[in-house]
């Protein structure tokens, strides 16, 4: 049953005539806190944040937050991202809606935050409304979430951190190497599943490029490096003999896989465009 202040603003009101709005800003993440309004609970706080990734952390939450997702330049691509978000697990107080043109679509209800699992969202379905849930004692609530902005390759879903699993163009390979979070050249040592992803083990021979430190150095004369990389459950990779080219997004931490073709493939099609000129940039694959 919605809330007698959520139902108000889904009879098509204009927000900001309904509830004295209040403005803050920032770059990249915002704390605040709902005894700033306790008394007028149907305050609704605008926030407006400019970066590629941040944090969100709304102490004691009363009435209602916007959060205004928008990259910090502007280009036609711009349109084309993706907004996914990870609660924390410690995250309570609050019900959160995506607010687009005042309709509001649930997105994750107070206890669906306690999974702490990443929901990904077109940055063209709208902001983020955060309505706190009525509560006797506000003293134990807080909403906390991180947030990025993603761009996807062509074709991926937009709720979805990682690429289809169909196999990359060659195009899409050597785009991969140059402009990935993360290159690395090496094998596949383990396969474990869950619900909804695949974590796979791998062991590296080389290591190109990592955006964070998700891939960490074994030590020793023979330099190696390992680490897990993610994908969807329904990719149904296996170990296997031989190297790949790995190749993906780091999100929240985490390696998330997307051109992956075997090394020799790769290494096939970087010397045909090498002959050719016509690499979008130079990898050293002695």
């Amino acid at each position: 049953m919605l809330s007698p202040f959520l139902a108000y603003l889904l009879s098509g009101v204009l927000l900001c005539r309904i509830a004295r709005c209040q403005y803050s800003s920032d770059q990249c993440s915002w704390r605040g806190s709902g005894l700033t309004h306790e008394g007028h609970t149907r305050d609704v706080e605008q926030v407006y944040l400019r970066c590629a990734q941040g944090f969100l952390e709304w102490l004691y939450p009363t009435g209602a937050i916007i959060i205004n997702l928008r990259p910090n330049t502007l280009s036609p691509a711009a349109s084309l991202l993706s907004v996914c978000i990870k609660p924390s697990k410690e995250s309570s107080g609050t019900h959160i809606y995506l607010d687009r043109l005042g309709k509001l679509r649930l997105l994750l209800r107070e206890e669906d935050q306690a999974e702490g699992r990443v929901h990904c969202f077109s940055i063209q379905d709208g902001a983020l409304f955060i309505e706190a849930v009525p509560q006797r004692d506000i003293s134990r609530k807080i909403t906390a979430l991180q947030y990025e902005l993603v761009n996807h390759r062509p074709g991926a879903d937009p709720q979805s951190l990682s690429a289809p699993c169909q196999p990359c163009t060659d195009a899409e390979v050597l785009l991969a190497a140059c402009t990935s979070d993360f290159v690395a050249r090496g094998s596949i040592l383990g396969v474990a599943e869950d619900d909804d992803q695949t974590s796979v083990t791998v062991s590296l021979s080389r290591l190109y490029r990592q955006k964070t430190q998700v891939f960490v150095s074994g030590g020793g004369r023979a330099k190696r490096w390992t680490g897990f990389v993610k994908m969807p459950r329904q990719c149904r990779v296996k170990p296997g003999e031989g190297e790949f080219l790995f190749t993906g997004t780091v999100r929240f931490g985490e390696a998330w896989l997307s051109c992956a073709p075997r090394y020799k493939d790769f290494l096939r099609v970087y010397q045909d465009a090498q002959q050719q000129r016509t690499n979008p940039c130079h990898l050293d694959t002695d």
